[in-house]
């Protein structure tokens, strides 16, 4: 049976056409890469493919874009009130087809696609296969086109990285290249949909890739950036939401944005548990029934979506009107708690969708009722409701999906206005930590926990560094100085002699360079004694800082008997030294077994 990988290949040899032309498609992917390496141009080659997947993915996301508008007007028509029967049987209907086409034949669809794609990276080589992409592009549109209440953003990511995961293979790139393939092609599709290129890119960090890592970082900008550019040139560059202009015009305003954080943080620990309740039973059903929860879903979403009918889809329209004072407060409340349930339907039942737009609807709306009632309550204030909306969609974001650089750039990149830097922060931080502090788990570390995968997390890695071990935590005095590699070898022996113990020095050979030797060497007399030290030199070893991961020492060390630690600013100046015993008794004391202690030296 031929893998998934190679019939890709082979529909892509199919459709070049004549011989010559697959000659010549030949030809170029063995100049590009048939080695798997790209000789010594290839991170040059990794960043133009970036931009390249970038303009791709930007015009896969407007095409995606379009489907889900096509949808919706042949499904619910084009009124922003679509009436009985559409607006209960066009999201029951297709997420009876959803439902089985996704369980059956496309199991890695399901749900929002930031799991999955962060799987391709860690567990399948950068895999995605673009028969998965396909299908979350036609299952998501028309999920979300007939009235679920999902968004597009998360689909739009895994099509990007199921996209870039293609081209790489096709390219024949090499293991650790393809794997980066993925977060690049999220980055762009994520950015495409959203028209935010800095929100993707620290989304796709702080998620999917799940650590800072420089090695990737500018092709993930690069492909962001792009994308939105490609994206910006077929639709125009009119941004997501017309923002009204806010400026922060008295102290007693922060008061009620830092109530609208805590409101914000408790709305996200009750959607998370809800989530962490709901999800796991509905997955424990057996497939014929798992088949049939979309379509229940959309049945009750019909059903809620005859009292509000602002529940169905992304809601980006009702937004916008949230953010120009169209509602009352007890409107915006209503939407707040309708959304609610709608989307917690949707998404407990893995229909194909994103979290993202939801998200946002429900914190615009929370936004937007705290500012309300604050103009009823304190209309000497006077500030804009779209204000209170935009920091409230910025502030859910962060609680919920536990992102908390990205909300905070989300939200200044949407309005261009820095003056909302301030009660941004304020209610993000509050949001963020109320979140963290009631639900200890983030939602997408849950749902890999729900699906039996383990894949690391940015506040893993947080966790994992306050608790590392450095050098310093094992590093020891010398007993006298140094050696120098000018001095003769009879100032080294008289050296030697003061330092009994010590069966091994250290060298500075100068400009920061450091050698070691034995006192069998040092001593030994067939050494002329006015020699200097470096003419007994061999070879040089690696220097250490204080503030080095222990790890690191362990695995420079091999069969060196100690390595110098020095200080940062000065390459010569000696803080200690680390042995091998050192790092093993650290490690003892901090508890650490033999397998930890191999696994950290690997």
């Amino acid at each position: 049976m031929t893998p998934r990988r190679d019939r890709s290949r082979d529909v892509l040899s199919q459709l070049m056409g004549t011989p010559v032309h697959r000659k010549y498609f030949e030809t170029l992917r063995r100049i590009l890469g048939s080695s798997g390496v790209i000789s010594i141009r290839e991170e040059r080659f990794f960043l133009a493919l970036a931009i390249a997947i970038g303009v791709l993915a930007g015009f896969a996301v407007v095409l995606f874009r379009v489907a889900i508008s096509m949808t919706r007007v042949w499904m619910l028509g084009g009124s922003m009130h679509p009436g009985w029967p559409r607006v209960v049987l066009a999201p029951m209907v297709t997420g009876l087809v959803v439902g089985i086409i996704a369980v059956r034949y496309f199991p890695r669809v399901r749900g929002t696609g930031v799991n999955q794609t962060k799987a391709a990276l860690y567990l399948y080589d950068g895999h995605v296969g673009p028969e998965n992409a396909v299908a979350k592009f036609a299952l998501s549109a028309l999920a979300i086109g007939s009235g679920h209440s999902l968004g597009p953003e998360d689909p739009a990511l895994q099509i990007g990285a199921g996209l870039a995961s293609y081209v790489g293979e096709w390219l024949k790139l090499s293991k650790e290249r393809l794997r980066m393939m993925a977060p690049v092609g999220a980055a762009a599709g994520l950015a495409a949909a959203f028209n935010a290129p800095m929100t993707a890119v620290l989304f796709v960090i702080e998620e999917v890739i799940g650590r800072w890592s420089a090695g990737v970082l500018g092709a993930v900008v690069l492909a962001a950036v792009s994308s939105v550019v490609a994206e910006r040139w077929m639709l125009g560059s009119e941004p997501l939401f017309r923002v009204p202009l806010y400026r922060l015009n008295h102290p007693a305003e922060l008061l009620v944005y830092a109530a609208l954080g805590l409101a914000a943080g408790l709305l996200s620990v009750l959607f998370v548990k809800c989530i962490r309740y709901l999800r796991p039973i509905l997955r424990r059903q057996p497939p014929r029934v798992q088949m049939l929860q979309p379509a229940a879903a959309g049945f009750l979403i019909g059903l809620l979506a005859m009292r509000v009918p602002q529940v169905m889809g992304s809601g980006y329209e009702w937004m916008d009107l949230a953010m120009h004072d169209r509602f009352a407060w007890q409107i915006l409340g209503l939407m707040v708690l309708a959304k609610f349930v709608a989307t917690m339907l949707s998404f407990a039942s893995s229909t194909p969708g994103g979290l993202f737009a939801p998200v946002l609807f429900m914190g615009a709306m929370l936004g937007g009722t705290a500012g309300s009632l604050e103009q009823l309550l304190f209309p000497a204030v006077n500030v804009p409701v779209g204000a209170y909306a935009l920091v409230g969609m910025g502030a859910l974001f962060a609680g919920i999906l536990r992102a908390p650089m990205t909300s905070v750039f989300m939200v200044l990149e949407i309005s261009g206005n820095y003056a909302m830097i301030l009660p941004v922060m304020i209610c993000n931080s509050l949001a963020y930590f109320i979140s963290r502090s009631l639900q200890p788990m983030p939602l997408f570390d849950l749902l890999c926990q729900q699906d039996g995968l383990n894949l690391p997390s940015i506040e893993e890695e947080d966790e994992r560094e306050r608790a590392l071990l450095h050098v310093e935590d094992a590093m020891h005095p010398t007993l006298g100085r140094a050696l120098l590699g000018d001095e003769t070898i009879a100032s080294a022996r008289g050296i030697a002699a003061s330092a009994a113990p010590e069966n091994n020095f250290l060298v500075s050979l100068g400009e920061g360079r450091w050698s070691v030797l034995s006192r069998e060497t040092l001593e030994d007399p067939a050494h002329p004694e006015q020699e200097p030290v470096r003419s007994l030199v061999k070879a040089r070893v690696p220097r250490l800082y204080q503030d080095q991961p222990l790890e690191i020492a362990l695995r420079f060390m091999r069969e060196r008997p100690l390595l110098p630690v020095v200080h940062r600013g000065n390459l010569d100046l000696l803080m200690g030294v680390v042995s091998t015993e050192d790092i093993l008794r650290t490690y003892r004391r901090a508890g650490l077994t033999e397998p930890e202690m191999n696994d950290a030296g690997n």
